[in-house]
């Protein structure tokens, strides 16, 4: 709770002046302190992780309005977005094919973003893999490959240029039947950014963090800090997490610490090549920073799967990009390796 003080700064008399008559005294204007901001932090389970905001605001019922309708607005994108839901968009345009329909200004917006990195990338990042990622998910679970002719059926429906996107009419067609998008490499980073504007334009909050599982994306700083604290989990035991400061930025690390499979004694990652359908192999942990969290969201999957060389080339033609790249060896040895704008944000 806080409490909003009015000071009125009284002149006494003087009984040699002339006394004005009231209606030619200035009013007495108030002055309004700024109320100290308090953190509060809140957590909601939304697309399939958990969402967890932080942020400064003067009072815990302005902090609870602001967290509420930021919830909600990651909640209307994951009912846009989901390839669970029957009844999202993502799922209605992949259940019609050949044929263009209208789609909402945000799904339009992510379908453009990934449409970008698919060309800036050659095709390393690719949300049409639909298909190939859920024979993969039943790989995990049975811990058995997938079937060799039901993966080159599952590739014979992907292919990032079979999207067509008409931003006159705001229509998406998807031109070969059977395609599948798969949006876990772009949503949630695209999901952070509208919460973190949200809490910014409509509830004057600037200094937040909004934070999906390992997509995370700041504003100002906390009151008493220069910058946002960030830890990247290491990605091998006995490592100390790798600190980062980060303002009006976003942070994500994309790897195989959990989500993986292990068979006939190679490591399989959930993260599946879009050129060979395969999960990636070995050991790895990619953290790609960026002004926005669908820049930083996408760019992971891409650098993990390019060739270094073109994949740090990628990152250092975007501006404000910069990139982290962990790889264990042998005898559990990590190579790192990173873009020349890293150092401006580690701590």
């Amino acid at each position: 709770m806080f409490s909003i003080c009015v000071l009125i700064h009284l002149i006494p008399c003087n009984p040699a002046c002339p006394v004005e008559p009231p209606a030619a005294r200035a009013p007495l204007r108030g002055l309004r302190v700024a109320a100290k901001l308090e953190r509060y932090e809140f957590e909601a389970k939304i697309m399939g992780t958990t969402f967890r905001i932080v942020l400064y605001a003067a009072s815990k019922e302005a902090a609870d309005a602001a967290a509420n309708a930021a919830f909600f607005r990651v909640a209307e994108l994951d009912r846009i977005m989901s390839d669970y839901r029957k009844d999202s968009e993502l799922t209605k345009l992949c259940a019609t094919s050949d044929k263009a329909i209208p789609i909402s200004d945000d799904f339009f917006e992510v379908l453009q973003k990934a449409e970008e990195m698919s060309k800036l990338s050659d095709g390393a990042f690719d949300i049409t893999v639909g298909p190939v990622v859920q024979l993969w998910r039943h790989a995990r679970r049975t811990q058995q490959l997938p079937d060799k002719d039901e993966l080159v059926a599952a590739m014979a429906k992907t292919g990032w240029k079979f999207v067509q996107l008409d931003p006159k009419n705001r229509t998406a067609k998807l031109l070969k039947p059977g395609m599948q998008l798969d949006l876990g490499g772009i949503a949630k980073g695209y999901a952070a950014d509208a919460a973190l504007k949200l809490l910014r334009d409509k509830h004057g909050i600037k200094s937040a963090l909004v934070a999906a599982a390992g997509d995370i994306t700041c504003g100002d700083p906390p009151p008493d800090k220069d910058a946002w604290d960030v830890d990247i989990a290491p990605i091998a035991k006995g490592q100390k997490p790798r600190s980062l400061k980060l303002v009006n930025a976003a942070v994500s690390t994309s790897g195989d610490l959990e989500q993986f499979v292990e068979i006939g004694g190679v490591r399989y990652s959930h993260i599946v090549d879009p050129k060979t359908g395969l999960g990636l192999t070995g050991r790895r942990s990619v953290t790609v920073l960026a002004k926005r969290g669908v820049t930083a969201d996408s760019m992971t999957k891409a650098v993990m799967l390019m060739p270094r060389e073109k994949a740090f080339k990628l990152v250092e033609s975007t501006p404000g990009a910069a990139a982290f790249v962990a790889v264990v060896g042998k005898d559990e040895k990590v190579e790192t390796t990173q873009s020349t704008r890293f150092v401006n944000y580690a701590k």
